[in-house]
């Protein structure tokens, strides 16, 4: 038995002894895309209040990041067309609704790991609340049966490159389109800071 499997099965082990988690655990394996959600918005709430173009740069990505990661995910998971734990290992204890939809790499995992990665340019201290996120999505699915180990791992890597390799190719053009954004009715999307106030005009000395 290979570490892969071996992992998995004593991730399944630790669910059949702690039934008064299996609830919450799902509920996250399956919705826990909220909480990213939350994460992503907070990010541009506290780089907004702090002004900083690199960092509004950076939680503008996030979102468009994770989504590009999702989109560059399927045809390698197609690919692979690898079947899930459940499918494979019927004697598992199986919380995850069953699916056919292959699951290496986990697109949980590759959600969760491009979020962290961009959220981490805007705050560290956010970015490693979205990493604990993060690992808690990945033991999830491992959990539920929905995902191997290796699948939740090559997808947070995943997930993290795309996203970050991506921030690097926009991030000059981005953060120029924000500077050229600030004096507009969209100010408030990139900064709390107030609208800086016009000069007024000289008057010509006289006599």
């Amino acid at each position: 038995m290979n570490f892969n499997i071996g992992l998995l099965m004593a991730v399944n082990k630790l669910a059949r002894s702690t039934p008064w988690l299996h609830s919450v655990v799902l509920a996250y394996a399956i919705c826990g895309l909220v909480v990213f959600a939350e994460l992503m918005l907070a990010g541009w709430w506290i780089a907004r209040r702090r002004a900083e173009l690199p960092a509004v740069a950076a939680a503008i990505w996030t979102p468009v990041g994770m989504l590009l990661a999702l989109a560059i995910n399927q045809p390698i998971t197609a690919t692979f067309a690898e079947r899930r734990p459940y499918l494979l290992y019927p004697n598992l204890l199986i919380l995850a609704q069953h699916s056919l939809a292959p699951g290496f790499p986990s697109d949980h995992a590759v959600m969760a790991g491009s979020v962290t990665a961009t959220l981490f340019l805007v705050s560290r201290k956010l970015g490693w609340w979205t990493a604990l996120a993060a690992l808690l999505m990945a033991f999830a699915r491992i959990y539920v049966a929905a995902a191997f180990p290796v699948d939740v791992l090559v997808g947070l890597v995943l997930g993290a490159v795309v996203s970050l390799v991506g921030f690097l190719l926009v991030r000059r053009p981005l953060v120029r389109l924000l500077s050229f954004a600030g004096p507009t009715i969209f100010r408030p999307l990139i900064t709390a800071g107030p609208r800086p106030a016009a000069k007024a005009p000289v008057k010509p000395a006289v006599g």
